[in-house]
């Protein structure tokens, strides 16, 4: 049975749920072997005051379940071929959410090596947004779904992590302003080797010919 108390500590902005979230645990139950993965590291996304939030310019069909309530999964496909996951933080009708991206599996490893084809290393396993995805058999027909019910279950450290063991820096692969350093909302759990490396957008580049607009 959910605490209500874990549920609340997310229904916050989710800069300030991003502590409570690092070092949980969040199982996928699909009927098979379950698969657990240790959140190592997030980035947080603040809506329409967030240039890099998808709810930047308000509620669409895709971006439905960042409006909340807090502790449901927002699921989007990007790149026509990865799922990301991101967990839905603070007030029901207000865009806040945390982008799963990176994390240790610490059980059903051979689930998650199956499913990500067996990568040169289990550090690989969830390092990066997709591979978490993908690890744990995220897909968009979990987007809505309850992380606090079956078949997900997301158990919250009993405290938050200490400010000085979680360090802060711009966002992966955000484009414009969003992914500057004055959006310092990544974080991650100072020194995990499971975290994945930073990269700046790349610039798109126009068809030769092509003029600015």
């Amino acid at each position: 049975m959910e605490d209500k108390s874990e549920r609340s500590r997310l229904a916050v902005p989710a800069t300030e749920a991003a502590r409570h979230l690092l070092g949980s645990i969040l199982t996928h139950d699909d009927g098979g072997e379950p698969v657990s993965v240790r959140v190592t590291e997030v980035e947080a996304y603040m809506g329409d005051v967030d240039p890099g939030s998808h709810a930047f310019r308000g509620r669409t069909a895709r971006n439905n379940t960042m409006f909340g309530p807090a502790g449901h999964l927002y699921v989007y496909f990007t790149y026509g071929m990865h799922y990301c996951a991101n967990v839905v933080c603070g007030e029901d009708g207000h865009a806040t959410g945390l982008l799963l991206r990176a994390g240790e599996i610490v059980s059903g490893i051979e689930t998650a090596r199956m499913r990500r084809n067996n990568p040169r290393t289990d550090l690989d396993l969830a390092r990066g947004p997709a591979r978490l995805a993908q690890a744990l058999g995220i897909d968009r027909a979990l987007d809505g779904a309850d992380v606090f019910a079956a078949p997900l279950r997301l158990e919250l450290p009993t405290e938050p992590v200490p400010a000085d063991k979680v360090s802060v820096g711009p966002r992966v692969g955000v484009s414009g302003a969003g992914g500057t350093d004055e959006y310092p909302w990544r974080y991650w759990l100072t020194g995990d080797p499971t975290v994945s490396k930073y990269r700046p957008a790349q610039a798109k580049r126009r068809p030769a010919g092509a003029t600015a607009r």
